[in-house]
């Protein structure tokens, strides 16, 4: 994520749990500042971290400079509706890590993943996966531009990277189309 970044932001790392990716991230580039904000704020964090209902984001039009979401859109009961106020709130860029829905049993893997990595939290599990293609057209409907992409991200070592990795992940830059140039 620290190298999508654009220079010199103040994140805001929503369902950002402990805040660790946003920690992690902010040491290996010290010009960017984080706060997070969470359904589910856990007893310790290494960002500040703040409670939100999960239903709008409380904060004002255009108010964030940017956000950053990292395995969270999968989550939301609506996940355009969740990125349109994602967009809503963001200024300059929006930073995302998620999942592709794409190839032979990507739905079935990812399930089993989430499922092992989240139902132990408590955390809801929608199991709402975009292909590439429904990623593409809920980008272009909310007026976004994927200025960066990147994938394979190489998450996991071999073996596990033919189970787990094999086109499953993504992080992207996404910025407005009026401010895109």
């Amino acid at each position: 994520m620290a190298d999508i970044i654009p220079a010199d932001a103040r994140v805001l790392d929503i369902g950002c749990g402990d805040g660790r990716v946003a920690a992690e991230m902010v040491q290996l580039r010290p010009d960017v500042t984080a706060t997070g904000i969470d359904v589910l704020v856990q007893p310790e964090t290494f960002i500040p971290v703040t409670a939100y209902d999960g239903s709008r984001l409380p904060f004002a039009d255009a108010s964030v400079d940017v956000t950053m979401i990292v395995d969270v859109v999968h989550h939301a009961p609506d996940p355009l509706a969740f990125l349109a106020d994602v967009a809503r709130v963001t200024r300059r860029a929006i930073v995302i890590k998620d999942h592709l829905r794409d190839g032979v049993l990507a739905g079935p893997t990812l399930r089993a993943m989430d499922w092992l990595s989240n139902a132990p939290h408590g955390i809801a599990l929608a199991y709402r996966y975009l292909s590439r293609r429904e990623w593409d057209d809920a980008f272009a409907r909310l007026g976004l531009r994927v200025d960066a992409w990147r994938a394979p991200l190489g998450l996991y070592p071999r073996p596990g990277a033919w189970v787990f990795e094999r086109g499953l992940h993504f992080a992207a830059r996404l910025v407005p189309v009026a401010r895109a140039d």
